[in-house]
């Protein structure tokens, strides 16, 4: 059993925000997928069903994203799932939009949902899909992520989440190791 999680804040005022960027790739994913994510549980909203052949948990934690982790570690504990088969998919502002870049392992890189989920698993050995939607010039890194991006930058960066939805197929097919060699 795999467990996908996408990170991003509850509310129609979030949505779409730079800071969802992990709810919008989990969407696309399991609309493709045809899992539907909509039985509250856990602290958040989580879809089940195959993807090649292999059982999957698509899993939206709905504590806010610096409280990510609480809902994490609960489903985790839960359903014994092992942190190599767990996949938290977010966004990071050391990437330039449009950018993804995958990690088996590391630091949260100052990402308060990613480090809350590595505080609560006590473990950094998580795998990780970044999507890169820049950093702000002149604004406040907090209205920056709660902000929606600009034409310009939506556009790459809903053709990251696209490479998000490729990179996790390539990870079902072959391995997320193989999936890194081919999307990073």
């Amino acid at each position: 059993m795999k467990l996908i999680v996408g990170l991003g804040n509850p509310g129609k005022k979030y949505e779409h925000t730079r800071h969802n960027m992990g709810f919008d790739a989990l969407d696309l994913f399991a609309e493709l997928a045809q899992i539907d994510v909509d039985k509250e549980v856990f602290h958040g909203l989580l879809g089940r069903g195959e993807v090649f052949d292999e059982d999957v948990m698509l899993f939206k934690p709905l504590t806010f994203m610096n409280l990510s982790g609480t809902a994490v570690r609960e489903i985790v504990s839960y359903f014994k799932i092992p942190l190599e088969d767990v996949v938290v998919i977010f966004d990071d502002m050391a990437l330039q939009p449009g950018r993804i870049r995958l990690r088996n392992s590391g630091s949260s890189g100052g990402h308060k949902g990613m480090q809350n989920i590595i505080e609560q698993l006590n473990s950094e050995d998580i795998k990780r899909i970044r999507i890169g939607i820049g950093e702000p010039e002149g604004h406040d890194n907090i209205d920056y992520v709660l902000s929606k991006p600009i034409k310009e930058e939506r556009v790459l960066i809903d053709e990251a989440i696209n490479q998000v939805v490729e990179a996790l197929k390539e990870m079902f097919k072959t391995s997320f190791d193989r999936a890194m060699t081919k999307f990073n």
